[in-house]
């Protein structure tokens, strides 16, 4: 049970760390492993950023009350997003061979010829490179441990920031 501020600002600057370490870990196994992102992965990185933007913002802020809560909820959507972002990368990662869509332009391309909602809709569609596993730890491709850690982070989102502490 948390009881103080400080422990919720400790949860809160915890989940940072454990972004931090994760984007650095995205980093690394881009830049020094080689292997590269796919726009699917670009997104999820976004969507973690702003998991990590949100607890960073509750634990310098160090609020109660309602304000506590509306971090933790809005700790909670932001890491659902990347849950499902996660989500539909796992389950492109798992269609047959005879149903994985074509490889389609990179992310920049997308980005910079066609409008943002367009763009975000052919990225979600699907492209044969976000198919790939091309990395796995206990069975598990690298988006589903996302998933996983974007579902731990927006529990503790709530956990942090949502019970009463003493001012």
């Amino acid at each position: 049970m948390i009881e103080t501020r400080r422990q919720r600002r400790l949860l809160n600057l915890a989940g940072v760390g454990i972004v931090v370490g994760l984007m650095a870990y995205a980093l690394y196994t881009q830049y020094v492993v080689g292997l590269e992102a796919c726009p699917l992965c670009i997104f999820q990185r976004v969507a973690m950023i702003g998991v990590g933007i949100v607890m960073l913002g509750a634990a310098l802020h160090g609020p109660a009350g309602k304000s506590a809560r509306a971090y933790g909820v809005l700790g909670f959507a932001v890491a659902a997003v990347g849950a499902a972002i996660a989500a539909r990368h796992v389950w492109l990662q798992n269609l047959p061979p005879d149903a994985v869509p074509a490889c389609g332009p990179g992310l920049d391309y997308i980005l910079d010829v066609f409008p943002l909602v367009e763009a975000v809709r052919m990225v979600f569609t699907g492209s044969g490179e976000c198919a790939e596993i091309n990395w796995s730890f206990l069975g598990l491709s690298m988006p589903a441990w996302v998933f996983i850690w974007f579902l731990a982070l927006g529990a503790l989102s709530v956990a942090a920031n949502w019970g009463r502490v003493r001012r």
